[in-house]
């Protein structure tokens, strides 16, 4: 592959709603531009962009793929994302290495929620984008609802380029609106010149004024022509189409069929003709040192380790001693590579915009920065979306423990909204994710890819225990076994403390000298070691106030131990009498929503047993606000998207305890009972 420079280079992500065929799409662009000689199809595995087994098997985009293309002596970066949401990590990444996004929306269904998850992508890091609409060779395809509901949704900034021509209800040509010209397929990624026809004028009309008034908004001057009704040059009409795509005032929709390569080559043309260079937007200088930032990780067990980059400043070559100010680590390259789906085709520089890949880098993490020692610097670290699915893993063969944690931090570095979370207070081990099929997939990746199998279950919740009531106890500790004995006495009231964040405080109210002032810490050591295992659940307790009476105590006999065991038989005695409940972790949810669903979501809340505190309004949606408990958030990203149609979105975060209702608490402590009697707990 030849050198390109940065004025030469476009790096574009492709987005939009799962199975919208984007993938389809990149097939039919690398087919026109002369990268590949055929046509994969999903349906049989063989696209360049899903090559890994889960995507081949599961028949969808799991992870992003670089496609690398040369047009007009340009150079293409396509980024195809996944556009299911359990992947927005993989969306994410694939974002901050772009410069512009073509967002795709399938003819037949029309704007979907996906679609707008993109535009809002792209408003959040100021992409400039164009819609290309796909499946058009589908009868019940309709390019005028899809431009009607974008303009409805985005308003004058929306700007139709094309018009398809349908005979007999076929897809069979596109009318040019920039342009004023048709043309007719004639075959696979071939076309011919033809007269617009007389059926297609009344739209054609439609859609050439949508896009002159589009174009005359962007600035005064041509507003004025436009009035006064003359007729823009060619070279004003693609001045400020090519201005106002790169501010973002106007977005260009265009269309056509990935299946059958029509439009593609307009499509190629348009991002070389309308996207900004790397430098344009972007902090990236040529005339800089080296610099670059690492996007995302793929440790792969037969490709290894690669660290994908964005070169930001000067040309990376392959003599290039790189530095990682993070962990102060300087090395050099020796191999420098370009990603063409899973293969890999090595190149002996990189200029500043464009993106590329070095393997086996130390240390280097998705989130680096690159540069040379002396000319240190550092790019923010982009914001991912926070998993907040979440499920307990278990290694299901034994012997399998320490491969089943390479294999998953291997998965870490390439994930970056996959977390590991070790819950040593309910001895299990967690797998945060975005949805339970990220879970899914994480699991079958560990068994295709590492040979290595865990089991997914319902996790553990962090119930807590306290009293509800006071009560006091004795607790007398003897023990006489030859020589000196074992000797402690107390007395003590235990009583609510009103604060569940405290396990407990400790006082004495001890008068002359009842119990020694040298024995209080070993009094308060046996309350500490009562607070880390309750009686009810074996859970910590919380919340509990401790006083020391009274007491007793034997000159000879009387020792730390004795006292603590002595103030642990108290414990145990009050406990039991106080009253004591089991609480649940409460956390405070936010849901975001349009507002037509917002009856749907709230009704479902209440029979999660969640209390709505209130709504905010967020531009077009609604914020719901309520307290619920953690354990009745399980498998709700799913629900939530099945009753929203993939539109809504959660957060939460721990609030506060709050004592479970009855038939809650008793399930717990029946389902813990046998551990509890074995003290396996």
């Amino acid at each position: 592959m030849k050198d390109f420079t940065t004025k030469d280079i476009r790096n574009v992500v492709l987005l939009g709603h799962g199975g919208c065929g984007k993938t389809t799409l990149v097939e039919a662009l690398a087919f026109a531009s002369g990268a590949t000689n055929r046509l994969g199809r999903t349906a049989d595995g063989n696209t360049i962009s899903d090559f890994d087994k889960e995507e081949i098997k599961r028949q969808f985009s799991i992870n992003t793929s670089l496609i690398p293309l040369i047009w007009e002596d340009t150079k293409i970066n396509i980024l195809d994302t996944p556009g299911y949401f359990d992947f927005v990590g993989e969306v994410e990444q694939a974002v901050s290495a772009a410069d512009a996004a073509v967002i795709v929306v399938n003819g037949k269904t029309g704007v979907e929620a996906g679609t707008i998850k993109a535009w809002e992508i792209c408003e959040k890091n100021n992409l400039p984008r164009m819609f290309f609409v796909t499946g058009m060779d589908d009868d019940k395809a309709s390019y005028r609802q899809v431009v009607e509901e974008l303009t409805e949704l985005y308003g004058r900034k929306i700007a139709p380029f094309h018009q398809p021509i349908r005979e007999n209800e076929r897809f069979v040509g596109y009318i040019n609106i920039v342009k004023m010209n048709a043309r007719r397929f004639t075959g696979i990624a071939q076309y011919e010149e033809t007269d617009i026809p007389d059926y297609s004028v009344g739209y054609m009309e439609s859609y050439r004024e949508q896009l002159m008034d589009a174009v005359a908004s962007t600035n005064d001057e041509l507003m004025e022509k436009f009035f006064e009704g003359e007729e823009f040059t060619a070279d004003e009409i693609n001045k400020a189409i090519y201005d106002n795509v790169v501010d973002g005032s106007l977005v260009p929709v265009t269309m056509g069929s990935g299946q059958n390569v029509y439009g593609a080559f307009m499509l190629l043309n348009n991002i070389v003709r309308y996207f900004p260079a790397p430098n344009v937007l972007d902090d990236v200088d040529p005339d800089r040192p080296f610099s670059a930032k690492v996007f995302k990780t793929i440790a792969d067990p037969f490709m290894g380790k690669h660290s994908l980059i964005k070169v930001m400043g000067g040309t990376l070559t392959t003599d290039t001693a790189i530095y990682n100010p993070r962990t102060d680590v300087e090395e050099k390259i020796s191999r420098l590579y370009v990603l063409m789906g899973k293969e890999t085709i090595e190149v002996k520089q990189l200029a500043a915009g464009d993106i590329g890949s070095i393997a086996k880098l130390n240390g280097v993490v998705t989130g680096d920065t690159l540069c040379t020692k002396g000319n240190n610097v550092e790019y923010p670290k982009y914001e991912y979306t926070v998993p907040y699915t979440y499920m307990r893993y278990k290694v299901a063969n034994k012997g399998d423990e320490d491969k089943v944690a390479a294999a998953i931090a291997k998965l870490l570095d390439e994930d970056v909204t996959l977390k590991m979370v070790n819950d040593k207070e309910n001895r299990q081990l967690l797998l945060y994710g975005i949805g339970d099929q990220h879970l899914e997939v994480v699991a079958s990746k560990l068994e295709t890819k590492y040979r290595v199998k865990i089991d997914l279950t319902k996790p553990k919740f962090a119930y807590r225990e306290t009293i509800k009531k006071t009560a006091k106890a004795q607790g007398k500790y003897k023990k006489q076994s030859g020589g000196h004995g074992q000797y402690g006495d107390v007395i003590m009231e235990f009583s609510p403390l009103g604060d569940t964040e405290k396990a407990y405080e400790f006082s004495e109210k001890v008068f002359g000298g009842a119990v020694p002032k040298n024995y209080f810490p070993a009094v308060e050591k046996g309350i500490a070691e009562c607070t880390l295992k309750g009686l009810l659940a074996a859970y910590p307790v919380v919340g509990i106030n401790a006083v020391l009476l009274d007491g007793s105590y034997h000159p000879v006999d009387s020792s730390e131990l004795a006292f603590k065991m002595a103030a642990t038989m108290a414990f145990r005695k009050a406990f039991m009498e106080a009253h004591p409940v089991l609480l649940e972790p409460i956390a405070t949810l936010k849901v975001t929503v349009p507002d037509r669903f917002t009856g749907d979501v709230m009704g479902d809340l209440n029979k999660r047993r969640a209390r709505v505190m209130g709504m905010e309004p967020a531009d077009s949606k609604q914020v719901i606000i309520a307290s619920i408990p953690m354990s009745e958030l399980y498998g709700y990203s799913t629900v939530l998207r099945s009753m929203t149609g993939g539109y809504g979105d959660f957060s939460y975060e721990f609030s506060n305890y709050e004592q479970a209702p009855s038939d809650v608490a008793e399930k717990e402590i029946a389902a813990r009972a046998d551990k509890v009697d074995k003290g396996e707990l």
